[in-house]
């Protein structure tokens, strides 16, 4: 699974499988936990983040909500910029 960004501890990775890996999501993980996030709706849909994580990793996917999606889109991966 492809690194698109790392901050704070955090490292965010997102995989591609045709349609059947609905819905658009990315995966944040921190120490050994690991959140899996729906890129439409910033929620948490999968994991054990905790609450400081899952804020931190909202805020980004709210700041990169466009590129996310066309990435998404096209499986194009690049690197993201991390939140500062």
């Amino acid at each position: 699974m492809p690194e698109i960004c790392r901050f704070y501890g955090i490292i965010i990775k997102m995989f591609f499988k045709p349609k059947e890996h609905e819905p658009a999501h990315i995966h944040a993980i921190y120490n050994e936990c690991v959140g899996i996030f729906d890129i439409n709706t910033f929620e948490m849909i999968d994991g054990d983040l905790p609450p400081k994580a899952q804020s931190l990793v909202k805020e980004w996917l709210e700041n990169n909500y466009n590129k996310l999606i066309e990435m998404w889109n096209t499986q194009i991966i690049t690197k993201l910029e991390p939140l500062k």
